[in-house]
């Protein structure tokens, strides 16, 4: 979800459009409308996402490590089978 700072961001913007106008009831439930908006469109934060991303990095870079070690083990594998067979 978006943080709080961004949030407040936004509900300042559109309190300064809407100033002092009739509209300043509805200038209390600004806040609560943007986050339950973002909450349902699954937002994220960058911070969120940086981290997120760095983890799947790592773990492609396990993955393909995995797999060449995978590749190299099935390699003597066939070996010693050949060279068992008389």
């Amino acid at each position: 979800m978006l943080d709080s700072h961004k949030i407040n961001e936004i509900s300042n913007k559109i309190r300064e459009v809407v100033g002092n106008s009739p509209l300043g009831d509805v200038e209390k439930n600004i806040n609560a409308l943007l986050k339950s908006m973002f909450t349902k469109m699954e937002l994220v934060s960058r911070e969120e996402f940086d981290v997120q991303a760095e983890v799947l990095r790592n773990t492609r870079q396990k993955l393909e490590l995995l797999e060449a070690r995978l590749a190299e083990l099935e390699g003597k594998s066939v070996e010693l089978a050949a060279q068992q067979k008389p």
